[in-house]
C-alpha cells in the first residue's frame, strides 16, 4: 500500500488526510537566481511547505524522500513550523508492517486564512476570506467609485477589507490584492486609469491601516498565478483578463514575466489597428481595452443586438492581432481568456483563434490553443496565491 492509499488516527475534525484538490506535483515557479549558502535554510523552509501543500499530509520520513533532504533538517525545519503554528501533526498512521508506526503532518489548513480583494470589476470590488487552499469561505463586495478617484477607490478597498477581516474564523495568514493597472513588486500601483491611482503605495498603507501582511499585484498577474497553480495552464501560457479593463499576464518557463518595467503583460494600452476606433480611458483611440472591455461590448450589443455576432467577431479577431507577436516571440503553448462566458465563448473565441492560425507561421503555431479558464473567483484564487508564496514560499 503507497503512503497515498493509507489511512491514520486521531484525526483533528474536519481533516481528510489527503489533499481533496488532487494539485498534483509541486509546480513551484521557478526562480532563475542561484541559490547561496546563506539562502539555503529559506529555500529548505519554502521546498518542505511546498512539498507538503501540493501533496498533502506525510510523514517525516516521506518528507525527507520526496524533498532529498536528509531526516535531520526535516526534523529540525518539522520542528520550526511546528513551533511557529505553521504545521501540526495529524495523528499516527495505521500500521501495516513492524516498527513505529509514522506521525504525519500538514500545513495547518484549517488554522489559517486569508483575505483576498479583486478590483477588477465593472460596478463592484469583490472580496473574500479564502482557506489556504483557495476555497471561498465568505464573501463581500462593495460598490465601486462611479469616476476614477484614487481617494474614493481606496477608502472603499480599506472597508471592504476591514469588514472581511472581521468576518474571518481562523489567524489571518495576510491580505492579498489584485488591482488594475502597473503595479511595482513593492506593491506601488505606478499607473491605474480606471481607478485614479499614479505612484499610489497601496500595499503600504493598507499594510499600515489593517496591521497585516498586505500583498498588492496587478490583476491579471493574480489570475496568472491561480491558473497556474490550481488550473489547467501548461508551463508557458499567457492569461489576458477581459473586464473593465484589458491586462494580461505571462509564464514562460514555470517563469513568471515582470519586464524591466513590471508593466508585462500591458497589453490594455496597445492600438490595435489604424481605423481610429473608440476613445481609451488613457487618452488615445482604438486601444485593445477600448475595443473589447466589457462595458464597450455590451453597449454595442445592446445598442445594435442584430449586430451581435460581428460585434464579437471583430473583438476577437483584434484580441489576436495583439496577441500573436507575443505567442511567437514568447513560443507560447496556450491563450487563457477570463472574462464573461456569454461574450468570450464561441464566436469571440472562434475568430480569435482562426486570427491567430492566419498571423502566425503555419505548421510551427497551430497547435496553440486560445480557450476560457475554468475557474471561478480566479483573481480572488490569485491573491490566495500571493500571500501563500509571499509569506511561506509556497505557490
Amino acid at each position: 500500500m503507497s503512503d497515498s492509499d493509507e489511512l491514520y488516527q486521531s484525526t483533528p475534525a474536519g481533516y481528510t488526510g489527503v489533499n481533496s484538490h488532487g494539485f498534483g506535483p509541486a509546480r513551484q515557479l521557478r526562480s532563475r537566481t542561484k541559490v547561496l549558502p546563506e539562502q539555503a535554510r529559506g529555500h529548505n523552509r519554502a521546498l518542505v511547505l511546498q512539498t507538503l501543500y501540493h501533496a498533502g499530509s506525510m510523514s517525516r520520513a516521506d518528507l525527507s524522500r520526496e524533498t532529498g533532504l536528509t531526516r535531520v533538517t526535516i526534523s529540525d525545519l518539522v520542528a520550526e513550523f511546528i513551533a511557529d503554528g505553521i504545521v501540526i501533526e495529524l495523528g499516527v498512521r495505521e500500521s501495516s508492517g513492524p516498527g513505529k508506526p509514522a506521525i504525519l503532518v500538514d500545513i495547518d489548513r484549517l488554522g489559517h486564512q486569508i483575505v483576498g480583494l479583486d478590483l477588477s470589476d465593472t460596478e463592484v470590488f469583490h472580496g473574500a476570506v479564502l482557506s489556504l487552499d483557495g476555497d471561498v469561505l465568505e464573501r463581500r463586495e462593495i460598490a465601486r467609485p462611479a469616476q476614477p478617484d484614487g481617494e474614493a477607490a481606496y477608502a472603499a478597498v480599506l472597508t471592504l477589507s476591514r469588514e472581511l477581516i472581521a468576518a474571518s474564523t481562523a489567524t489571518l495568514l495576510g491580505v492579498g490584492v489584485g488591482t488594475p493597472g502597473v503595479v511595482r513588486p513593492d506593491g506601488v500601483v505606478l499607473n491605474s486609469p480606471n481607478l485614479g491611482w499614479t505612484d499610489f503605495p497601496l500595499e503600504t498603507m493598507l499594510g499600515r491601516d489593517l496591521d497585516l501582511p498586505v500583498l498588492a499585484r496587478n490583476d491579471a498577474n493574480a489570475a496568472t498565478l491561480a491558473e497556474y497553480t490550481f488550473g489547467e495552464a501548461r508551463a508557458d501560457f499567457m492569461l489576458i483578463k477581459i473586464g473593465v479593463g484589458v491586462g494580461a499576464g505571462l509564464i514562460s518557463g514555470s517563469q513568471p514575466m515582470l519586464g524591466s518595467r513590471f508593466a508585462a503583460g500591458e497589453i490594455g494600452h496597445v492600438v490595435v489597428g489604424n481605423d481610429g476606433g473608440p476613445r481609451c480611458a488613457c487618452g488615445k483611440d482604438g486601444c485593445l481595452e477600448a475595443w473589447l472591455s466589457v462595458p464597450r461590448l455590451r453597449d454595442e450589443i445592446d445598442a445594435r443586438p442584430h449586430a451581435r455576432e460581428e460585434i464579437l467577431r471583430d473583438a476577437g479577431t483584434r484580441l489576436a492581432i495583439a496577441s500573436a507577436p507575443i505567442v511567437t516571440a514568447l513560443d507560447l503553448s496556450e491563450v487563457v481568456l477570463s472574462g464573461p462566458g456569454d461574450l468570450l465563448e464561441g464566436t469571440f473565441v472562434d475568430a480569435a483563434t482562426e486570427t491567430l492560425r492566419q498571423r502566425t507561421l503555419e505548421g510551427v503555431f497551430d497547435d496553440v490553443v486560445i480557450r476560457l479558464t475554468r475557474q471561478n473567483d480566479i483573481v480572488l484564487r490569485g491573491t490566495a496565491v500571493m500571500v501563500l508564496s509571499g509569506q511561506l514560499g509556497v505557490s
